[in-house]
């Protein structure tokens, strides 16, 4: 039996109850024993039957509802992505339904309840999904996309900035206008978009015969954002001439943990942060940055869960979206 297909009528005969019964042991509502809610969701588990909240009044197998999984919202480059991603959907004949996570804990029971919405698709912002309930969502033909998620889950696309040119742009930026020695500013508990910025970062400078074991220093602080970047400025000692960051907010916070200290870019170093956010182009910072195409991301994840719909059986995919440099204050110009 396909658990696409699976309903509450077929959990009640395997079961041996009543249609009425299955409602109130799912919805944990109403007059059961324990022995006999415990029979009917072993049953449902072994169907896999989920709940349909939105069964009343729809006549297809799937809502016009696609799921969208955020977190850290009030950072500018993830507002200004859901946002993207919200006009995308719409613009495609859907609704989004969306939910921020705090934990990967919170991911799963997500990802869990959008099923139970049948959703017509997933995206994923934020976290990294349990394989297993990804693997449930391929059963149900639920389409799931990542956003600069790692990609290693079959059956899973993804959509990402292409990181590593990214980090290539700024090392040429940095070396070629005259730095000797450099920075790589992050946080330790760093998204693994952010930890390949900075691999890829490394590997441009060797490319360049800089040699990273005496020139080249991170700049690790403990908070994400703009606090890690404020606390990474009071903290660093000597300051290299060429600092790239792995996102605008940690640049914002060094610039003005710097000026805090009397220095200032590009005068006393070079700072390059990465997603080119509104806050980046304001006066007060006009920070040099590397561009993600917001747009470009969002129309890329629609029509990879559009496509996986249609053929849940492709290959996962890939689809790396370029970066370019936006220069501004905090560098000194080739031209």
């Amino acid at each position: 039996m396909h658990k696409q297909s699976v309903t509450a009528e077929d959990v009640a005969r395997r079961a041996g109850v009543s249609r009425a019964v299955v409602s109130r042991a799912l919805s944990n509502n109403g007059s059961i024993s324990p022995a006999t809610r415990e029979r009917v969701l072993q049953v449902a588990e072994e169907l896999g039957y989920q709940v349909n909240f939105l069964a009343q009044g729809l006549n297809r197998r799937r809502s016009h509802l696609i799921g969208v999984i955020v977190s850290r919202i009030n950072d500018p480059f993830r507002s200004s992505l859901l946002d993207g991603l919200l006009s995308e959907i719409q613009r495609n004949g859907f609704q989004a339904l969306v939910t921020e996570i705090r934990s990967e804990q919170e991911l799963a029971e997500t990802l869990r309840h959008f099923t139970q919405f049948r959703v017509s698709g997933v995206i994923v912002t934020s976290g990294k999904p349990p394989e297993a309930l990804v693997n449930e969502c391929v059963q149900q033909h639920i389409p799931v996309v990542g956003i600069n998620r790692q990609p290693d889950i079959p059956g899973v696309d993804y959509v990402c900035a292409d990181n590593a040119s990214g980090a290539v742009l700024a090392a040429e930026q940095l070396v070629n206008s005259g730095c000797k020695h450099f920075g790589w500013l992050n946080n330790h508990a760093s998204t693994w978009a952010g930890r390949m910025r900075g691999e890829a970062f490394h590997q441009a400078l060797l490319e360049r015969a800089v040699n990273v074991e005496q020139n080249l220093v991170s700049l690790l602080c403990a908070e994400e954002g703009y606090e890690g970047g404020w606390q990474a400025a009071a903290a660093v000692e000597q300051i290299p001439e060429g600092i790239f960051c792995a996102n605008a907010q940690l640049a914002c916070g060094f610039l003005d943990g710097m000026r805090q200290r009397g220095k200032h870019a590009p005068q006393d170093f070079q700072l390059i942060g990465f997603d080119n956010t509104p806050q980046t182009a304001q006066y007060s910072y006009r920070l040099t940055t590397l561009n993600q195409d917001v747009a470009e991301i969002s129309r890329l994840a629609l029509a990879h869960l559009l496509e996986r719909a249609r053929t849940p059986s492709q290959p996962s995919r890939t689809s790396w979206v370029k970066v370019n440099m936006i220069h501004r204050h905090t560098s000194i110009s080739l031209t």
